[in-house]
């Protein structure tokens, strides 16, 4: 049960791990230089003229930011959000891929803003006419392994997010005022103090100290048990 618990939280921080260095790839590319145009004598401005990411692509950056954020959500994500978010991570990798392959079917059509504005020419036919050749750099092909490899991530997602351990409960949402806590804070069935070890002891005073203010935050008086309210 151990072992099984030890590999739904891989599995989980893996995926994770994987998201965020997908997008942060995705996110890198996207400020490197993608291709260099070489103009025509034609052109009236002689050498190269260089199209980045974010010209080539420009939705790629605010495409893998929001992959950023699907990976930090899943930290926190019950199974129900998990598919929800799956379904997200999808739609933001297929909208990197989509936009690098875009950008990779035409690279003189990418940098045709770029020309007009070092040349002066204007129209895509023209701008098309004073380019030679275009020269393409490794990023767009980095930019479309992060977005496949978001799109694996969140594949992950929906195949193992049922699998994956739920967040701890001092970290989990608050339960609802109207329904306290009730019992024991360990369970509902509560060891013998004489047969914990100091340390767990301490733990649960710790864990029933935080249920004490808890009920306080929500205007409950722990001290109609008779119990004693906790001191900072």
């Amino acid at each position: 049960m151990a072992e099984r618990a030890r590999l739904a939280g891989r599995l989980k921080y893996g995926t994770m791990l994987l998201a965020v260095l997908a997008c942060g790839l995705a996110l890198t590319a996207s400020t490197q230089t993608w291709y260099t145009l070489h103009l025509t004598a034609a052109s009236g401005h002689a050498g190269t003229l260089t199209v980045t990411g974010s010209q080539a692509a420009p939705a790629i950056a605010a495409l893998s930011l929001a992959g950023v954020a699907f990976a930090g959500a899943l930290a926190l994500a019950g199974r129900i959000l998990r598919y929800v978010l799956a379904l997200l991570g999808l739609i933001l990798a297929a909208g990197i891929i989509g936009s690098t392959i875009s950008a990779m079917t035409d690279p003189v059509g990418t940098g045709i803003t770029v020309v007009s504005k070092a040349t002066g020419i204007a129209g895509d036919t023209s701008v098309r006419a004073i380019v030679a050749h275009a020269d393409a750099s490794p990023w767009p092909v980095l930019a479309l392994a992060g977005g496949i490899a978001l799109a694996i991530a969140a594949l992950c997602v929906a195949g193992t997010g049922h699998l994956w351990p739920v967040t701890s409960r001092r970290y989990g949402a608050t339960e609802d005022a109207g329904h306290p806590r009730t019992g024991h804070p360990e369970g509902d069935v509560a060891e013998d103090d004489d047969t914990l070890s100091p340390a767990d002891r301490r733990a649960r005073a710790r864990d029933a100290a935080i249920d004490d203010w808890d009920e306080l935050s929500r205007g409950d008086d722990p001290t109609e048990d008779g119990q004693e309210p906790p001191v900072r």
